[in-house]
């Protein structure tokens, strides 16, 4: 697939795909436009950061435009999290730019009702939702599925994860029987293959495995660690010496709170993110970033999806996520759209099953790295799927971490 003409797509998509700059679909828009288009149900296995949202909105858009107006929706797009679905909005307002009949409603929880109500009472054609909040204002009879033509189930691995199988049930019984149905899922397992049997007709599906969607213009980079204190010795070292935007991964709220109270009395321009926080303040963390008034995030898992910063260009994971697939999730923050990233990780010695995990599904291993002066006091034994690899930073570590980082010592 050449370019975006070879889609037949209506003309105002190919202004505002021309306008942004999209040249070429990716890997899976090229897959999945197609049968998309052809009205076919599709599973398409795809990563974050590879142009999925494209894949369903742009062939939903020249639906649209070609069916009569409806005052109830006509596609509706299920996502797991709050920042997923903002983001998600953000681009189907981007590519309906030139459809000025084209209307879409966002909805999702952590914030108040009355402005949703609002939204929900006029005529709109794109609805995209968490099911939470969905299903609490189907029960209000503040929304009508009963015109669907296609529905979404975007990061529906995730979605299970989060015990949200009954609600998606619910809500796809609640659609017409004959609409079509697209199920975008980071793996493909046995879960979702019991899903998609039971809301789905013969789908067609889709791999792109994490080798296929260019992970290589990511750099990823493994360090072995004694433990927490020698953690933050690294995380200070790296933030001292990588310029530009980063994402700091933990696997705890505690944590990212400790760590970005630390780096903010370091005089570092840092916010933490994580699900204790209510929706305004996580909303006002990655506005922060993304405009750069702040440019180092600390966050948990939360952050790992649905958010899109595309001059983000370091990712740290100062702990393992506890899925393997995560892992990519949260690289893909960084190396987005082609651009180039970089990507650390932090593991103990007792990491080194959930490390061969992610190697496993990743298709390669992660080249292990040490920093002069904070190599680990137990060499990692040599051999194996690792090799070790010189790092390209000095030892330059800032001599006031040890003291500002004390309160993790013994945890």
């Amino acid at each position: 697939m050449s370019d975006f003409n070879s889609f037949s797509f209506d003309a105002p998509i190919l202004r505002i795909l021309k306008e942004i700059g999209y040249e070429k679909p990716t890997p899976v828009q090229a897959l999945a436009i197609p049968k998309v288009m052809n009205g076919l149900d599709l599973v398409a296995c795809a990563q974050t950061g590879t142009g999925k949202t494209g894949a369903f909105l742009l062939p939903a858009l020249h639906t649209l435009c070609k069916s009569p107006r409806q005052k109830t929706p006509q596609i509706l797009i299920l996502v797991p999290t709050r920042e997923l679905a903002m983001q998600i909005a953000k681009e189907a307002e981007k590519y309906s730019k030139y459809f000025n009949q084209i209307k879409t409603v966002c909805i999702y929880g952590g914030v108040p009702y009355p402005p949703q109500k609002r939204a929900l009472a006029k005529p709109y054609d794109i609805l995209i939702a968490t099911p939470g909040r969905l299903m609490d204002h189907m029960d209000r009879g503040l929304i009508n599925l009963s015109k669907i033509k296609t529905l979404v189930l975007d990061e529906a691995d995730r979605m299970l994860d989060m015990g949200f199988l009954e609600p998606v049930e619910f809500i796809s019984n609640a659609c017409p029987k004959n609409r079509q149905t697209l199920l975008f899922s980071a793996t493909i397992d046995k879960k979702i293959l019991q899903v998609s049997q039971k809301i789905q007709k013969n789908p067609e599906e889709i791999r792109l495995e994490p080798d296929d969607i260019s992970k290589s213009n990511i750099d990823q980079k493994l360090y072995f660690t004694d433990n927490l204190a020698h953690k933050m010795r690294l995380l200070d070292h790296f933030l001292e010496n990588k310029q530009g935007q980063t994402i700091v991964f933990t696997s705890t709220k505690r944590q990212a709170d400790e760590i970005a109270d630390n780096l903010q009395e370091q005089g570092k321009l840092a916010e933490a993110l994580h699900g204790d926080m209510n929706q305004r303040q996580r909303s006002r963390a990655v506005e922060k970033l993304r405009r750069n008034q702040i440019n180092i995030l600390v966050a948990t898992d939360v952050a790992a999806r649905g958010i899109d910063i595309p001059s983000l260009g370091f990712v740290i994971n100062v702990d393992l996520p506890f899925k393997p697939e995560d892992y990519i999730h949260r690289i893909g923050r960084t190396g987005r759209a082609g651009a180039k990233g970089d990507a650390v990780t932090f593991a103990s010695r007792q990491d080194r099953s959930m490390v061969e995990r992610i190697e496993r599904l990743i298709g390669k291993p992660i080249a292990v790295h040490t920093v002069a002066g904070m190599e680990p006091q137990k060499q990692e034994a040599k051999g194996g799927s690792h090799r070790r690899g010189n790092s390209r930073f000095g030892n330059r570590s800032r001599p006031g971490f040890k003291k500002s980082f004390s309160k993790f010592r013994g945890r």
